[in-house]
């Protein structure tokens, strides 16, 4: 492909991105905002480091996307050995349950910029190399996270190191869904998402 297609492509993604999260609203959200979702400085807040968040909970799209560039930053605080959190994706609602099933881009202990695959498979799909892992990201501090999401291929970056590069085998694994920030339960853990954008790219 040529300098000038590139440039065209990229100029063509860009007019297809959107802001997810208005900063101020959960406007195009749903989700337990009474007790486990806030919004405090422009960022949607999850958690608590007074008491144990009792559940995994998740704060939903109310749309549903399936191939897409989706970019946020995260910031974790609480104990490293258990806080842990991740962004659900091409997912689903689990009818009558506080579950989400699907992807999820990890955030937190070990699992740093891995793929998970919740209340489905229920194991970790890929993850970065033992190496990397220390040089990704540390609790208490900002940091970007970009999930694309191609036909069968699933990528995930965590500040523009890339972690994963995934393709899904499985053809009866569903390719479209919401996505979902989320905070785990069974420690105290506070997590902050803002700077919800997605880019909807042309199916493959």
């Amino acid at each position: 492909m040529t300098s000038l297609l590139l440039l065209t492509a990229l100029l063509m993604d860009q007019s297809n991105t959107v802001k997810l999260f208005d900063g101020k609203t959960f406007a195009g959200w749903e989700g337990d905002t009474e007790k486990t979702w806030r919004i405090e400085d422009g960022a949607i807040v999850g958690g608590s480091l007074e008491t144990v968040v009792p559940r995994n909970e998740f704060l939903a799209t109310t749309k549903t996307f399936t191939d897409f560039e989706l970019k946020l930053a995260f910031r974790i605080e609480g104990d490293a050995s258990k806080a842990n959190a991740g962004v659900q994706f091409r997912s689903k609602r689990i009818p009558n349950h506080h579950e989400v099933s699907g992807f999820q881009a990890d955030i937190g202990q070990d699992y740093w910029g891995a793929l998970y695959d919740e209340s489905r498979r229920n194991k970790v799909l890929a993850r970065p190399n033992k190496e990397l892992l220390p040089k990704l990201a540390t609790m208490n501090a900002w940091h970007s996270y970009t999930i694309r999401a191609e036909g069968a291929r699933i990528r995930l970056w965590i500040d523009d190191q890339l972690t994963v590069d995934y393709t899904e085998k499985d053809d009866s694994i569903p390719r479209t869904g919401i996505i979902a920030p989320q905070v785990h339960g069974g420690a105290k853990v506070l997590v902050r998402y803002k700077d919800i954008s997605i880019t909807e790219l042309a199916g493959k």
